[in-house]
């Protein structure tokens, strides 16, 4: 009776959809394939902002380590220079801060040579809250 009245009306009739095991298989397979592959596009792309932000914070922390240099450099240059004045002499200003920096060489490397690598260690760890 409804298949009648949408004839009268112009419409057609709801068609009914037999459809074989293997088709749905095939449906059902193709959806997951599709499904999967959505998966893995949106890790990918969680991975490309995970590192892109790990590079930022890199590169800042190198520009940060390359100006706290440069401002290393002119407060030695200026105890070497105050040194120098005190001792009448400029060069004896340098070569006290040469000997400080070279026992400080010698003390890592001779006499203590596992304390700077545990210390850097755990900086890098509490940066990133690991106890």
């Amino acid at each position: 009776m409804i298949r009648q009245m949408l004839k009268n009306r112009g419409g057609s009739a709801p068609k009914s959809k037999h459809t074989s095991i293997p088709t749905l298989i095939e449906e059902s397979v193709t959806s997951t394939f599709e499904d999967v592959t959505a998966i893995i596009e949106a890790k990918i792309e969680l991975v490309k902002i995970d590192l892109t932000k790990k590079i930022s914070v890199v590169a800042s922390m190198i520009m940060l380590v390359v100006v706290l240099l440069i401002g290393l450099a002119y407060l030695i240059t200026t105890v070497a220079l105050l040194l120098g004045e005190l001792t009448g002499h400029m060069f004896i200003g340098y070569l006290l801060v040469s000997l400080v920096f070279i026992s400080c060489f010698f003390f890592f490397i001779k006499i203590r040579p596992d304390i700077l690598p545990n210390l850097i260690q755990k900086l890098l760890l509490s940066a990133h809250d690991y106890k």
